[in-house]
């Protein structure tokens, strides 16, 4: 792996980092996107159960929305309840909208920065190929002026442009393959959280409108 680096000269070293970065953020959106953390399964037939016989005692509802991303959401319409008993379903509609939206937004982190990486690698890459296209035509201009023949060229320096190119080619669609299809992969869950979400809180808002009817 060094001498690849060391062949594929400074330009590899940005995708190096890129390469660091996408897998440091694939971890942390893999650890952060578990079920367990966003939705878990049947937190709202717990939820509806707790609040069937009225609003819960504030901690009850803090420890639901310390338990997910969907326990936010849905502690947020009992806490409307806990400060207004008689509050109306615009006012628990918009509060539980408010609180998916910051869901969504956390959901939603650092995907931008898997994307750029995506993108920015392959043209990192390209950025390798030309440096080293250029040093390969460096090196023929050179040992033209200097025997009077393109034939004189260094075969040493052209191949170190060569391998310049290819190497950061190469390195650059192995940074950005994985990294897009890693953020394909995690721009679908986050969309099917959401609409499960969604689903839940309707669902959620419809039992507290009827437990909260005259």
């Amino acid at each position: 792996m060094l001498s690849i680096i060391q062949a594929a000269g400074w330009p590899i070293w940005p995708l190096i980092i890129c390469s660091i970065l996408a897998l440091a953020l694939i971890v942390e959106r893999f650890v952060a996107l578990k079920s367990a953390r966003v939705a878990p399964p049947k937190l709202l037939d717990e939820a509806i159960a707790v609040s069937a016989k009225g609003v819960p005692a504030p901690d009850v509802v803090n420890q639901l929305a310390h338990n997910s991303a969907l326990g936010e959401v849905l502690a947020s319409g009992l806490r409307v309840l806990l400060s207004n008993p008689r509050a109306s379903e615009a006012d628990l509609r918009a509060a539980m909208e408010g609180a998916g939206r910051a869901v969504a937004h956390q959901l939603e982190k650092y995907l931008n920065a898997l994307a750029t990486i995506a993108s920015a690698a392959p043209l990192l890459g390209l950025l390798g190929t030309v440096i080293g296209m250029i040093e390969i035509f460096g090196s023929q201009a050179g040992a033209g002026g200097a025997g009077g023949a393109m034939g004189g060229s260094n075969p040493v320096l052209l191949a170190h442009g060569i391998s310049t190119a290819l190497y950061n080619t190469a390195f650059g669609l192995i940074v950005a393959i994985p990294s897009l299809i890693f953020w394909r992969y995690f721009r679908g869950r986050v969309d099917a959280y959401l609409l499960q979400m969604e689903l839940a809180s309707e669902q959620f808002l419809r039992h507290l409108l009827r437990r909260n009817a005259p």
